[in-house]
């Protein structure tokens, strides 16, 4: 059994988030010590790291809490589960190509820039008129 920090030192998340994520009710099953603090097991860390890995993904607190219930009813909401994680691989495809334009972008400045200073080109702008 694990103690909130050694859970949140685990998962890299604060303090704060883990607190937040229980009275949220994104961790269901967790145990409490005599002094009634939150001892965790592995299944709920791994369980905090799915919750990690699902934010990351840009899940909504409340589709992680649907996604969850999908989860607590067994083998068979697995269909349901398997749509929500294609949206968010469709998601995170889609940031892949944004992010792919933006560095192809900032590629495309810094060679200009670099032609620039190293007087192969003349300088050029979109926002100001530049003497010839």
């Amino acid at each position: 059994m694990y103690t909130s920090k050694q859970v949140c030192d685990q998962v890299g998340i604060s303090y704060e988030t883990l607190k937040f994520y229980c009275k949220e009710g994104l961790v269901p099953n967790v145990k409490r010590d005599k002094n009634n603090y939150r001892k965790f097991d592995e299944k709920n860390i791994a369980w905090l790291k799915g919750i990690q890995c699902l934010r990351k993904c840009g899940m909504s607190i409340k589709d992680i809490k649907v996604y969850m219930n999908y989860c607590l009813e067994g083998e068979s909401s697995i269909p349901e589960r398997k749509e929500m994680l294609n949206k968010s691989k469709d998601f995170l495809l889609k940031r892949i190509e944004e992010i792919n334009e933006s560095i192809n972008y900032i590629n495309s400045k810094q060679a200009f820039y670099d032609d620039v200073l190293s007087g192969k080109i003349k300088y050029t702008s979109n926002l100001i008129d530049v003497e010839d």
